[in-house]
């Protein structure tokens, strides 16, 4: 088994810098790589905004300047990955683009694990473009922002190997990070398969007319997320009793929604231009700037990570 020490990031967007926070913060070397400078100073600033973030939760005791000495920032992918035991591809989801740079980054390494961050690209369309470095390719998907939420999953393709996946997960963890470990490259893998079958029922009752936007976001969120936060599906029917999902399975499940497409509520709203907090509404209508919008959503995940870590604590 191979420790890491050193990490590069290609791609210095949002979640680029947000892996390099968390790393940095977990004591790893990080080396971030973008192909454009503005992108770089903007990372490096929001990473400073971040770590401040962070510390006024309460979550670290980490000053910015400290974390930020352990990263490196620039334009050369060939040199940013030399050293790298692990590299986590961060670029923009489109299939050619990812390719490209796994072309690069298996002539530029000859043992780091090379990772892509896909939410729902195929591992194994990623990794044709490097056949003869397949086995070291491997899916890495963190959930935004990185800094706040603890699982990632990690993907095996089909020519991935058992130590590349071994090696993925011990980085994982060696970040203070709870690996999932995806056996068999899926469209979504795990998280956005059951978020997505989560949104596409919220869009069918609201279509349905079954309940408003306004009520069904409530139920979700202050119901079920706010019970799953505590204990996960397979959980909850241990305690309720498996023999109960079963009946109520089999009367509910030919209910569902079973929707080929995303539906006229979503679609309407694209069309109309209401695509969400850049814009100013999306489902709702929003009068702050999305940096407030997003500051209040990691604001509350903060509270309950904090919550959740010291209920852990106290049980020890």
């Amino acid at each position: 088994m191979h420790d890491v020490t050193a990490l590069s990031v290609v791609g210095a967007g949002a979640m680029g810098h947000g892996l390099a926070v968390h790393c940095a913060l977990a004591g790893l070397d990080v080396t971030l790589v973008d192909h454009r400078q503005a992108n770089l100073d903007t990372a490096r600033d929001r990473f400073g905004e971040a770590v401040t973030f962070l510390a006024s939760e309460g979550l670290i005791g980490t000053d910015p300047e400290t974390a930020l000495d352990r990263v490196d920032f620039t334009l050369g992918l060939t040199t940013g990955v030399a050293d790298a035991d692990v590299v986590v591809e961060t670029v923009s989801e489109d299939l050619d683009t990812k390719r490209d740079v796994f072309e690069r980054l298996a002539t530029a390494t000859s043992d780091a694990v090379l990772a892509s961050n896909t939410s729902g690209l195929s591992i194994d369309d990623i990794a044709e473009a490097v056949p003869d470095a397949a086995g070291r390719v491997a899916g890495c998907h963190w959930w935004y922002p990185p800094y706040l939420l603890r699982p990632v999953e990690v993907v095996r393709g089909t020519h991935t190997t058992d130590e590349t996946v071994e090696r993925l997960c011990a980085f994982v963890e060696g970040v203070d990070r709870d690996p999932v470990l995806v056996e068999r490259d899926v469209p979504g893998f795990v998280w956005n398969r059951v978020q997505f079958a989560v949104v596409r029922e919220c869009l069918h009752l609201v279509s349905e007319g079954v309940a408003s936007v306004e009520d069904v976001d409530r139920a979700v969120r202050d119901g079920y997320a706010t019970r799953t936060a505590a204990i996960g599906p397979f959980e909850t029917m241990d305690i309720a009793g498996l023999d109960l999902f079963q009946t109520i399975a089999e009367g509910l499940f030919p209910h569902l929604a079973d929707d080929d497409g995303p539906g006229d509520p979503l679609a309407e709203r694209v069309r109309e231009g209401r695509t969400g907090i850049d814009t100013g509404a999306g489902f709702f209508d929003y009068d702050d700037a999305p940096e407030t919008v997003t500051r209040r959503r990691d604001e509350r995940v903060a509270a309950i990570q904090r919550a959740l870590r010291d209920d852990e604590a106290s049980s020890r």
